[in-house]
């Protein structure tokens, strides 16, 4: 018999909430995700634990479902404390570990894709922002080994590749009980970004037509609940996909009508429709447009052409 204990964190930005899980089993204590690195998630887990006759000691691995942050945040503390096997997809080794070769290919890679995008000194900044926190950040390297894990069998669940927000991804599903623990991957108050990445080779990702394809194969699973990783808990998934797919087609359709209205490059788009957000949301708002245009290239509704270093679209 699987329980669930959330573990959930409140939050003053739209996330609402930061979710991680505890899963107690016959023989074990999973921890799925691992919260930001703050007190306000190291003490909402120890009480969690404490609440239900455990401590830190008693978790006895710990699944990541994808690399951010937000997610991966307590990993050391928890490992520091007691090592246990962290498991996670092997695309996420070089961004958990902030491998050097791989942090600057992912710099060099958005410093090309702004330039070539239109953005001009705003991607600038953003790129030395990037530099910034690659050197801040590196204490926050995950220390402790890693175990690859993909798609497959892992302890009762089938773990399901669930790439678009986060290359690397990963679902946790239950068939008996019916239950997904999807990270990032369904969200019920707010859509969820499928960020542009590059892969490992430094090729962009076409991180929204992967974002959809993965809500649409657990279209096909019989779910009674969606354990987000941001919110409240999913109990109508079907309807929420379904809204999410069609919400995508209609941001599609409006950014194919401001190039049909002279916007050439994917700055222009973005500037045009999010306004003063572009400012102060610089890097979501650009990937959120250069997915969907990725999305409409891919469909065959627009094409586009290297014209002096930037793609103009058409």
């Amino acid at each position: 018999m699987l329980e669930v204990l959330p573990v959930i964190v409140p939050v003053k930005s739209s996330l609402k909430s930061i979710n991680f899980y505890l899963l107690k089993a016959d023989q074990s204590l999973l921890l799925i995700d691992a919260g930001l690195n703050n007190d306000d998630c190291w003490d909402a887990l120890n009480n969690t634990l404490s609440n239900n006759g455990f401590d830190i000691s008693d978790i006895t691995h710990i699944f990541l479902t994808h690399h951010h942050i937000d997610h991966v945040g307590l990993v050391n503390r928890v490992v520091s404390a007691n090592p246990i096997p962290v498991f996670a997809h092997p695309l996420s080794f070089p961004r958990l570990k902030r491998e050097p070769e791989f942090i600057q290919m992912r710099i060099e890679f958005f410093d090309q894709l702004y330039r070539e995008m239109g953005c001009g000194e705003a991607g600038k900044k953003q790129v030395e922002h990037l530099r910034r926190a690659a050197e801040v950040n590196q204490s926050q390297k995950i220390e402790c080994g890693l175990y690859e894990l993909t798609a497959g069998a892992f302890e009762n669940f089938k773990v399901i590749e669930v790439p678009g927000h986060a290359p690397d991804q990963m679902a946790l599903y239950n068939p008996d009980t019916q239950q997904l623990f999807a990270g990032d991957l369904l969200i019920n108050h707010i859509s969820s970004n499928a960020l542009v990445e590059p892969d490992e080779n430094g090729n962009r990702i076409q991180s929204l037509s992967l974002h959809l394809e993965s809500m649409k194969k657990c279209l096909g699973l019989h779910i009674n609940t969606v354990f987000s990783g941001h919110g409240t808990v999913i109990e109508n998934h079907r309807e929420l996909i379904e809204r999410r797919i069609v919400g995508a087609d209609r941001k599609a359709d409006k950014f194919l009508s401001l190039i049909d209205a002279g916007c050439s490059t994917a700055n222009e788009v973005a500037k045009r429709y999010y306004g003063d957000t572009y400012e102060r949301q610089f890097s979501l708002v650009m990937s959120e447009v250069i997915g969907h245009l990725d999305y409409l290239e891919g469909m065959g509704k627009i094409g586009r052409s290297l014209k002096n270093g930037v793609w103009t679209y058409e």
